[in-house]
């Protein structure tokens, strides 16, 4: 892995697994995403990881025109770096995955580098009434889903992507996913420095285990090299010791609400910024310092924020 000096601190604004009935304090329209994303950067967060809801219902929405809504203030209002997911809401077409990053052409798109049974029926289980009629069903329906991204998708992806020299957060659920990846950098259709981002504590996917982190580091250490470096998220509980642990290996953290709706035991946080409040604070306690956004933008080899189409 490329040694660094910082850590580059992500966050996921609000994704596409939480509810609006998990969490008062989620943001699901327009304003409240952008709100946050500000928030979060003036915090310490070095990248902004983004998805859209649908305004009124807080539905996940990869409309290009929802994304239209924040993207602009977010811009002016920031200098953090802008991630637009390709992932979306479960069980979208790849095309309209693609839409918004091919709309803006950002500096960073997630990209998840394998197929994978994704199940978050149990949180349907915990909750007596929604707010709106889709959650409830969004939810139980990954009993029986799988979150489709094939050699043939990713590559279409990557192709389309890179050629309005947009860069990827490879997100990787399983050590399988490392090795899909290296696939793709022996065909030379990426190349580093790889932002390999870890997703640990999805039921499908590998678990929240530091033994689990120190296996995929290894691994990603075998197939790339010091052609990349690493960040880690991890679900719920899991989020703070797994990014802790990371960084201090010498790799990189993501928070946020797309993650985890919570800050402690049983208290839900108030924003994504007092997520990045909390990691980059026991960061400093740790002496370990974080990466502004340009910092942030040479390492991973960003094209900048004067290219992008927003």
């Amino acid at each position: 892995m490329r040694p660094s000096s910082k850590v580059i601190v992500s966050c996921a604004i609000t994704g596409s697994i939480h509810t609006p009935t998990m969490s008062p304090h989620l943001p699901v329209s327009a304003e409240t995403i952008g709100t946050q994303a500000i928030d979060a950067a003036r915090a310490g967060a070095a990248i902004l990881h983004l998805h859209a809801r649908v305004e009124g219902t807080g539905a996940p929405s990869q409309k290009p025109e929802d994304y239209a809504r924040f993207l602009p203030r977010i811009r002016d209002n920031c200098d953090a770096v802008v991630n637009i997911t390709t992932g979306g809401g479960l069980g979208m077409s790849l095309e309209d995955r693609l839409a918004p990053a091919l709309a803006f052409a950002p500096e960073l798109a997630s990209m998840n580098m394998g197929s994978l049974n994704f199940n978050i029926s149990g949180a349907a289980s915990k909750i007596k009434e929604f707010q709106h009629d889709w959650e409830r069903p969004y939810l139980e329906m990954t009993q029986d889903f799988i979150l489709s991204n094939t050699f043939t998708q990713i590559e279409r992806g990557i192709r389309a992507l890179s050629e309005q020299g947009t860069r990827f957060e490879y997100e990787c659920y399983d050590v399988g996913h490392l090795y899909n990846l290296a696939h793709f950098l022996d065909r030379g259709l990426v190349d580093g420095p790889l932002f390999v981002q870890g997703v640990f504590g999805i039921l499908g996917g590998i678990a929240a285990e530091t033994e689990h982190l120190l296996h995929m580091r290894r691994t990603a250490d075998r197939l790339f090299g010091d052609q990349y470096v690493m960040s880690v998220l991890a679900a719920g509980r899991h989020q703070m010791p797994m990014a802790v642990t990371n960084a201090t290996l010498g790799g990189h953290v993501r928070v946020g609400l797309e993650d985890s709706i919570y800050i402690a035991k049983g208290e839900l946080a108030q924003s994504n910024a007092q997520q990045v409040e909390k990691i980059t604070r026991i960061l400093n306690e740790l002496s370990i310092e974080t990466a502004t956004p340009d910092e942030a933008r040479t390492m991973l080899g960003l094209k900048g924020a004067a290219h992008v189409k927003f």
